[in-house]
């Protein structure tokens, strides 16, 4: 069974570099406040990593 993450936007991507921006929406996020159920793959870290400071991660059961 995969391990699941649900990753939540909660800062703004207004006046953030474009590759942030980027990569939030390649998670699925296009506003504050919105959830994605992501697997727990080396690729999705990598992204999380890189816009740490604007979003939320939970393990989903």
């Amino acid at each position: 069974m995969a391990i699941k993450l649900r990753v939540t936007q909660v800062g703004s991507g207004i006046g953030r570099p474009p590759a942030q921006r980027r990569t939030l929406l390649g998670l699925g996020l296009t506003r504050r406040g919105r959830s994605k159920v992501l697997l727990d793959t080396p690729e999705i870290r990598g992204m999380i990593r890189k816009v740490q400071h604007l979003v939320r991660v939970e393990p989903v059961e």
